[in-house]
């Protein structure tokens, strides 16, 4: 599959037919072609191409108006599903030595788009981004499209080129317009809702209109001036039977729309048909953009691509994965066991140096004027010839002031053995050359490396820990190198991130010194000390150094001299690095054992001029090349009408990386077109190395007499099990290789299994290709376990015995040897990736992407294959640069079409493909991707793509089963009781301490009654402080003072608003004493009070409408409220939010006339409604529950008695006094106990953070309560002020204990960062614990002042999501940590039920909590009257056991446990943990799910996650983050967040949705409303940054 060389396209080009020469001139191709060339380097920007091209072309429109119609060339995708046969390609005789049909390299760009029209294209929903993300979107991408076209086909062509006013063709799209066309277009390009096949669209003809046609010669002539080699070739033959079809016109209602808003107008949903938002799919209604889309991906995921999952048994706790079975029809390998190959011996020659440096001082002294080394300009002009006695003189020179003129404190810096670092820049080899030979001659070990440009060069660390490994503190390099480097402010050359300290040695002559006359460097023969340590980047991307030793370096020159055939005085080319690998083998060290002369290329030419090696072969007649297939690719697409070019010299083209898949197919191409200028077809030398067995195969020259070459064309499935298969029929699926020759002189090779022992492969089975001989790397520096497993391997037979006695090295080449003894490479270790048992090449998949639009989105070099490990098993991911001028459409039509043929080839799922700007990804040194270094940029989420697309659900096959509750099997409550007594487990139920027998001024039931007692018995005594935002004293309360203002409210109440007993009275107050006053006049009128929070004035019409809400459902007859207020809620921007005449009774409590009370009420029961508590739960329910006089002193004396409150105490309050415990503690505590309380309200730490603490050492209260958004304020906002703090005199120590009041799991991690932060200012560690209280029940749970300090459990969370509660240790995988949530308080009993049959549960089980006590509310407050719906919440009965208590249901569940602890009264203390909402919990594969654990998981994936909120839509996922930095990192949040739900939940992330900081609703007591979001989600109300749909 890796072939992609358009054979047909390239003999087009040799030969073009006369109308289309006559177009387009060779000379302007040529430029067109170079333009391009530059681009996809990166060279020049995007506006400059379209400036130069415009330029190019603009003589040339008129003349191609008029090309006769009967000329277009289809150049499409082919519609029909099948490929095209054979014969009706190019209908010409056979070029010499073109291959055999079976094997023409454009078999797989071929077979990619045949699979892809196979698909229908399969509708996706395209991912919503915001307008400010598209950075990289061209302009046209937001202008409307021309509509005032010639023709209704233009008016289909999509891509809108922009139109100069000026232009005399304005009835015809700009040539601007094509150009964008064959570069962007392919009939599926359109729009998602054109498919490949228009069904019922008329067939065109060649009677088409004159524009489209001349679009089409035109797309065809681009096509053959870029000279892509990857395009399917055009069939000029087939034109009758096929429709040649243009664009459908788009739909009337798109026309004149923008681009970018398509989607919110017209559905593309995934029936193909066109749909109005209002109309409802497959029963869904659907409402929004957002929720078509969803019902899109559902449509989507309906489709099954996998076969299901197997039926397997899934253990109590474990949830096991599906371990995929190897499938029993899989090929196996059938052949016996492979024999060792041997290579010829290595012949003998009487005058052959005993060491490399022999020789080389034989030819400095022998032959001094002989060339060596030829170094080129950036011009290609040669600026410097180095011979070989300037060479041997030069590197003397070096080498003697290495050794004695460098010290340090009089000792000599360096001795012989010590390892030097080579800095050269690739553009001089004449100084690397003589400072290689100067390391050999000091007996110096030279490593050379890139040159490190920025300190964050990609790769630069693992460079910088190999040389501190090597122990390198000497770094050569030259003048202008060293002065490019960047300096510290010292003018030092910077120490580069971790890199060792270097001390920077410039090797130009002028820092050298003259060696004295006596003084000869030692030449010795060769031996087993190291010569040159090599670098090697690893597949997880560590540098390794190689080192290679004298014998064996002249052992490998020794044996690339007789397998290559090299002859004294040859003149060989080199476009490789000198500094590594072949370039290094063949063009530094063989070169001088051969006396022969190195013309070298620099990188930086061939990307200038890319022919530039071509024409040096001709210039100085090389007779050996050494190049890449880049660099065959690059001269096809630059290849100039030069006739004067000849390639006849050349007896060998050695191609170094003939292994890649693709370089059959460069190879190839480059023979078609260059054998006219004399390029024999024989001379191609493919040659396979790696850097540890140095050169393994190469193919000899014609001369040596050996067989011919071979290919074969194998089956990918085949390959996929690592079995060979020659594939005949199935021609969709293939892979063509080309053998790498014969193994090397001396050497004996044989291919092993890749895991486990190294076994001996069978002949028809891929292995990993194994030497020994004396020419390869002897370790791997400084790793001695690594070097063992790689370069000491002894193969063995299947029964077990060692093949030879010599050890092999590892070459981490995959292959097999073929017929004729021929050596094949189809993949490298490094690129392996095995999925679900399966092994895939990343070279192949990078081919096969390549093939779907060849050159028009991507560009060839720019794009990285690589596999994660995610929930046990490799995925694959694919990273490409997209071109600059691609739209939002076009990138996503690319990737859907890449990953169905790469699932339609390869029949593997991509887990995740990823579009980045042009030229951000990080470059090797030498062009290329680094692929370590982007996978690393991944998986931190550093990549910042413009485009994602993930496919979880096609390809994330091993999840465990979903769990199936057994009809039939429930176990009754009754055999629950048995089981747990049968077990020794005691029933779970706990209480807090009697309250029965406790004397306590029982007299006073009402609180209305203990005010009035207390204004008479203390009137002065203080019990109110509120502090405002400066910490002063803004207002206080004693209990005479309150009494009387709450007398005055209550005269209000009767005689203004003539209000009747019962009447309910809503509060719309600021936190603050007139709140409390007028409670207690309300009171004291015998009218119920519902406090509510005040509109905000910044933000009325979302805080309005709750206030409106509140005061209807509560019935209310009147408002009491400040005039500010009332101000506030008769305004004109209140009529915008609310209908602001139906607001009852306002009246303003500031100015009440002194008047006291006749008498104050007296309820005639206890049970009487004494307050309506409203809030809005998480779920984003309003509901009011009733509080009773009696339950409301009960509560008052429960918490009294926990936190042993009395009148001589001080609190510190920073709560909402709205609903719940904080109502409670604000308004109704202080007045039954008499304590004074300080009141901080929370609004006010916005402005002043430190607000609270301060107050709370100021007033050395011992006991104060807060809310987690308090607690958050303070960590974030104080963390790093804690000095300042001290400085201030804040002190914490006072404090016994600090409570948060929640309703939810209490938040470990919060609490604890609180105590780390604020110990430092004496807060003590045990001081803060949480509460627990919900609706039924406002507080259930309270640390209090005494008994033993909360106990934290680990629970499983697997096991959890089973409803089961399984404790583990600290630290252990997946585990949960859990505090229990306080004492439960005096009067309260506590069970836990069941929730299906409410029967009661053992110790440590999982279940709802239920709650029994004197202060439970006593129902719902609703309006329809359905209290029938919920009285089970506050009255029910256990199905079993204890029938007779009244019980409320809390809604929670959670489960208590025993603890070794004992509590006040001597017994055993039982611990009460919450685990999560019942309302709030996700039922997902049949699991049950807390949003809280989700969300802790995507929080940790990534740092500018500030935070994030879970829920489901029709059983997708959806995850919604907020991003806390800049926006370009918006869509690296995707796959992160996708896998880490996948790897620790087992769960598909559906949509992932990424909004600005603050989107994520939160009430005031800090707590996410996830239903809020998820309205607002399906309202399309977000302004999302990004919106993902996972496939």
């Amino acid at each position: 599959m890796a072939e992609r060389s358009s054979t047909g396209l390239l003999m087009m080009m040799l030969d073009p037919s006369p109308a289309i020469a006559m177009t387009l001139p060779a000379e302007v191709r040529e430029k067109l072609a170079e333009l391009e060339l530059e681009l996809s380097e990166g060279d020049i920007t995007q506006k400059g191409y379209e400036k130069k091209r415009g330029k190019l072309l603009a003589p040339y429109i008129p003349q191609i108006q008029g090309v006769d119609p009967s000329l277009q060339i289809e150049h499409r995708i082919q519609t029909s599903s099948q490929v095209a046969p054979p014969g009706s390609k190019q209908n010409k005789p056979r070029v010499a030595n073109s291959r055999d049909e079976c094997f023409r390299s454009d078999l797989h760009t071929e077979a990619v788009q045949a699979a892809l029209a196979k698909y229908k294209e399969r509708k996706m929903p395209m991912p919503s981004k915001r307008r400010s993300v598209l950075v990289q979107s061209s302009v046209e991408a937001c202008t409307p499209p021309d509509t005032s076209s010639a023709s209704e086909d233009e008016g289909s062509l999509r891509r809108q080129g922009r139109i100069a006013s000026s232009s005399p063709y304005q009835a015809h799209p700009s040539v601007e317009h094509w150009f964008n066309r064959v570069i962007q277009g392919s009939s599926t390009s359109s729009s998602a809702s054109s498919t490949s096949s228009h069904p019922g669209g008329r067939p065109h003809h060649a009677t088409n209109t004159t524009s489209a046609s001349a679009a089409t010669v035109l797309a065809d002539l681009m096509a053959h001036t870029q000279l892509d080699n990857h395009s399917a070739p055009p069939d000029v033959t087939g034109l009758s039977e096929r429709s040649v079809h243009a664009e459908r016109p788009q739909v009337a209602s798109m026309r004149g729309l923008p681009r970018g808003y398509t989607h919110t107008s017209v559905m593309e949903t995934a029936d193909g048909t066109d749909k109005g938002d209002g109309e409802a799919l497959d029963g869904v209604p659907v409402n929004s953009r957002v929720s078509s889309k969803i019902q899109q991906l559902l449509n989507t995921l309906k489709r099954p691509k996998r076969p299901p999952l197997r039926e397997f048994f899934v253990d109590d706790f474990e949830e096991l994965l599906d371990v995929q079975h190897p499938d029993p029809n899989q090929p196996k390998p059938e052949g016996g066991e492979m024999r060792p190959l041997n290579g010829d011996p290595l012949g003998v020659v009487t005058n052959w140096p005993p060491s490399l440096l022999a020789s080389l001082q034989r030819w400095g002294t022998t032959q001094p004027k002989s060339p060596c080394l030829t170094a080129l300009d950036n011009a290609g002009k040669p600026i410097y010839t180095l011979t070989y006695g300037k060479l041997w003189t030069r590197s003397q020179k070096l080498a003697y002031t290495l050794l004695n003129k460098l010290s340090t404190r009089n000792e000599p810096l360096l001795r012989p053995g010590d390892r030097v670092a080579l800095v050269f820049p690739n553009n001089d080899p004449v100084m690397f050359m003589v400072a290689f030979y100067a390391c050999l001659l000091a007996e110096l070990v030279p490593v050379p490396i890139e040159v490190p440009l920025t300190r964050k060069d990609a790769g630069s660390q693992q460079v910088g820990f190999l040389l501190g490994s090597c122990g390198v503190t000497l770094a050569l390099t030259t003048d202008a190198c060293q002065k490019g480097l960047p300096k510290a402010q010292t003018g030092e050359v910077v120490t580069f991130k971790g890199w060792p300290r270097l001390l920077w040695f410039v090797t130009d002559g002028k820092h050298v010194a003259k060696p004295p006359k006596d003084w000869h460097p030692p030449i010795r023969d060769a031996c087993n000390e190291i010569a040159y340590i090599e670098y090697k980047t690893s597949k997880e991307g560590s540098t390794m150094g190689i080192t290679v030793s004298h014998s064996a370096m002249l052992a490998h020159c020794h044996a690339l001299t007789q397998a290559c055939g090299y002859t004294e005085g040859e003149i060989i080319t080199n476009v490789l690095d000198f500094k590594r690998d072949a370039g290094l083998w063949h063009g530094v060290l063989t070169s001088v054992m051969n006396r022969m002369h190195v013309i070298s290329i620099p990188y930086s030419l061939m990307k200038v001029n890319p022919l530039s090696w071509i024409q040096k072969v001709h210039t100085y007649k090389a007779r050996v090349a050494v190049v890449k297939s880049r660099d065959m690719h690059w001269s096809l697409l630059a290849q100039r009408d030069q006739r004067d070019i000849s390639l006849s010299s050349l007896r060998m083209l050695i191609v170094a990386d003939g292994a890649n898949p693709w370089s059959i197919s460069s190879c190839d191409a480059f023979l078609n077109v260059f054998q006219a200028r004399g390029l024999r077809p024989e001379v191609i030398c493919p040659c396979a190395s790696s850097s540890e067995a140095m050169t393994v195969a190469i193919r000899r020259p014609p001369e040596m007499g050996v067989p011919p070459p071979g290919k074969a064309v194998l089956s990918m499935s085949g390959l996929s099990y690592g079995v060979i298969r020659v594939d005949t029929e199935e021609k969709l699926s293939v892979l063509t290789v080309q053998d790498v020759g014969q193994v090397m002189p001396g050497a004996l090779v044989c291919v092993i299994r890749l895991e486990g022992t190294p076994y001996l492969c069978r002949t028809d089975e891929v292995g990993e290709i194994c030497v020994s001989s004396s020419s390869t790397g002897i370790s791997y520096y400084g790793l001695p376990g690594m070097t063992k497993t790689v370069f000491e391997t002894i193969p063995v037979t299947s029964s077990g015995a060692p093949i030879s006695d010599r050890p092999f090295t590892r070459t981490s080449l995959l292959g097999f040897i073929g017929p004729d003894n021929l050596v094949f490479v189809v993949g490298k270790m490094d690129g392996l990736m095995v999925v679900s048992g399966r092994r895939h090449n990343a070279d192949d998949v990078v081919a096969t992407a390549l093939a779907v639009e060849p050159m028009k989105f991507v560009y060839r070099g720019r794009i990285a294959v690589f596999s994660l490990s995610v929930l046990h098993d490799e995925r694959i991911v694919v990273v490409a640069e997209q071109r600059p001028d691609a739209s939002e459409e076009d990138s996503f039509q690319w990737m859907s079409r890449v990953l169905q043929a790469i699932d339609s080839i390869h029949q593997v799922g991509v887990y995740c493909l990823a579009l980045v700007p042009a030229n951000t990804l990080p470059k090797a040194p030498l062009g290329g991707i680094h692929i370590s270094e982007t996978k690393q940029r991944f998986l931190e989420g550093a990549l910042h793509p413009c485009n994602v697309l993930m496919c979880p659900h096609t390809c994330v096959t091993n999840l465990p089963k979903p769990r199936q509750k057994q009809p039939g099997t429930e176990v009754g409550p009754a055999s629950m009781i048995v089981g747990n007594l049968v077990a020794g487990k005691r029933i779970a139920q706990a209480c807090g301490r009697d309250v029965s027998q406790l004397e306590d001024n029982d007299q006073f039931l009402y609180m209305q009654d203990v005010l009035q007692w207390r204004a008479q018995a203390t009137p002065d005594h203080p019990l109110f402080l509120l502090l405002n935002a400066k910490g002063t004293v803004a207002n206080t309360a004693s209990c005479v003072q309150l009494h009387k203002r709450a007398e005055r409210v209550a005269v209000a109440l009767m005689e203004r608003g003539r209000l009747n007993t019962g009447d309910h009275v809503a509060l719309v107050y600021p936190p603050g004493v007139d709140l409390i006053a007028t409670f207690y006049g309300c009171l004291y009128a015998g009218c119920v009070p519902v406090t509510v929070r005040p509109p905000h004035p910044q933000n009325l019409t979302t805080t309005l409408p709750t206030v409106k809400m509140i005061v209807e459902v509560s019935k209310s007859v009147c408002i009491l409220t400040t005039q500010a207020i009332m101000k506030l809620l008769k305004s004109k921007e209140a009529a915008a939010a609310v209908d602001i005449k139906t607001w009852p009774l306002i009246l303003d409590t500031d100015d009440l006339p002194r008047k006291r009370i006749p008498q104050i009420y007296k309820p005639p029961t206890p049970e009487m409604l004494a307050y309506l508590d409203f809030s809005v739960s998480t779920t984003g329910i309003l509901a009011g529950v009733k509080m009773s006089h009696a339950a409301t002193s009960a509560l008052c004396r429960s918490v009294k008695l926990q936190c042993e409150l009395y009148p001589s105490r001080q609190i510190a309050i920073c709560l909402d006094p709205y609903c719940g415990l904080g109502f409670a503690l604000w308004c109704l505590c202080s007045v039954y106990s008499g304590h004074q309380s300080i009141l901080v309200p929370p609004l006010e730490l916005e402005t002043n953070p430190s607000l609270w603490l301060s107050a709370v050492s100021q007033f050395k209260v011992r006991v104060t309560f807060c809310s987690y958004s308090v607690m958050e304020m303070c960590t974030k906002a104080l963390g790093s002020q804690t000095e300042a703090l001290r400085l201030r005199s804040v002190n914490l120590s006072c404090v016994r204990t600090c409570m948060v009041v929640a309703e939810e799991r209490p938040r470990i991690t919060l609490t604890q960062s609180f105590s780390k932060i604020f110990k430092d200012l004496g807060l003590s560690s045990r001081a803060v614990s949480t509460t627990f209280g919900c609706r039924v029940n406002v507080a259930i749970c309270l640390q209090g002042t005494s008994g033993p300090d909360p106990t934290t459990v680990y629970l499983d969370m697997r096991a959890l999501r089973h409803d089961r509660v399984r404790l583990v240790e600290r630290g252990s995988p997946h585990s949960l940590p859990l505090t229990e949530s306080g004492k439960i308080l005096p009067g309260v009993k506590v069970i836990i039920a069941n929730t299906e049959t409410k029967g009661p549960l053992g110790d440590s089980h999982l279940g709802e909590i239920w709650v029994s006590s004197p202060h439970n509310a006593t129902g719902y407050y609703t309006v329809y009257g359905e209290e029938a719906l919920h009285a089970d919440h506050f009255s029910t009965r256990l199905s079993f056991g204890d029938t007779q208590t009244v019980w409320a249901r809390t809604g929670y569940l959670g489960f208590l446990r025993r603890t070794e602890l004992t509590d006040a009264s001597g017994e055993r203390h039982d611990a009460l943990y919450v685990v999560g909402s019942l309302d709030e919990t996700l039922e997902l594969r049949g699991m049950r799910y807390h949003p809280i654990d989700i969300e802790t998981s995507v929080i940790r994936s990534h740092k500018s996650i500030a935070e994030c909120a879970v829920f489901t839509w029709t059983n997708l996922l959806v995850v919604v983050v907020e991003l806390e930095g800049s926006e370009q990192e918006a869509l690296d949040l995707v796959a992160l967040v996708t896998n880490v739900v996948l790897e620790e939940h087992y769960l598909i992330v559906g949509v992932v949705v990424v909004v600005d900081p603050g989107v994520i609703p939160i009430n005031s007591r800090g707590e996410k409303q996830r239903m809020h979001l998820r309205d607002g989600f399906l309202a399309d109300q977000l302004d999302p940054i990004y919106v993902a749909y996972n496939m």
